[in-house]
């Protein structure tokens, strides 16, 4: 009886920790909209959610150290319960980067519009496509899918540094823009930091069904 009340309650923890990501995954999605539309309103909207990240994350370790207290844990339950710990940490990372793209996105508004960089826009949606797939992997324990998700993140990388170029070639030609293509760039060093956290979450999925703490993205 006492197995089966730590296993829903594992349960439980396993749950909230996917509704935290899925959380960031909305800020996210905002967070891209609201800087294509020039969307103010809703850039504020992301930065009021991250209470909502924070909270989980409390509440999470809270429920972490309490089925750490008051059970006994077999290995492969241990090795959830601390992953869940660092992927809590990661994912709240993850909402802090959505809030700064949200305040860099209200300081472009009020700047006069540039054409947005297509290569941002595709950099948007590969972060949002691997964090999905992480929380995907999380939920369904696929080792083979953890590192493709992992893989995933070379393409990110790529397309940060092809805007970094675009950025610095368009300052040449029209130094006048230089406010707003810094921000251009500041948003894509965003994404890619939130692509970097994506990789520690997939290597903490790694690490609870393998048993080994290995660094997947070389």
């Amino acid at each position: 009886m006492l197995r089966q009340n730590f296993l829903e309650e594992l349960k439980k923890l396993e749950n909230s920790l996917v509704e935290m990501g899925t959380t960031v995954k909305d800020m996210l999605e905002k967070s891209k909209k609201a800087l294509l539309d020039r969307d103010s309103a809703l850039a504020k909207q992301v930065i009021e959610m991250d209470d909502i990240v924070d909270k989980y994350n409390w509440s999470i370790e809270d429920n972490c150290l309490k089925l750490l207290a008051l059970q006994q844990p077999m290995a492969h339950d241990l090795r959830v319960i601390a992953a869940a710990m660092k992927i809590i940490s990661d994912i709240e990372r993850m909402g802090d980067y959505c809030v700064d793209i949200a305040k860099f996105t209200i300081e472009l508004i009020k700047l006069p519009p540039l054409p947005l960089n297509k290569n941002l826009i595709n950099m948007f949606e590969l972060v949002e496509k691997m964090l999905c797939d992480s929380l995907d992997a999380f939920v369904n324990r696929d080792i083979n899918f953890i590192l493709s998700v992992v893989e995933q993140d070379d393409a990110i990388d790529r397309t940060y540094y092809r805007i970094y170029d675009e950025v610095i070639e368009e300052i040449e030609h029209a130094p006048e823009t230089a406010p707003q293509q810094v921000k251009y760039l500041m948003i894509a060093r965003f994404l890619e930091r939130i692509a970097d956290h994506i990789t520690n979450i997939a290597e903490r999925i790694y690490y609870m069904e393998t048993g080994e703490l290995k660094e997947l993205h070389e």
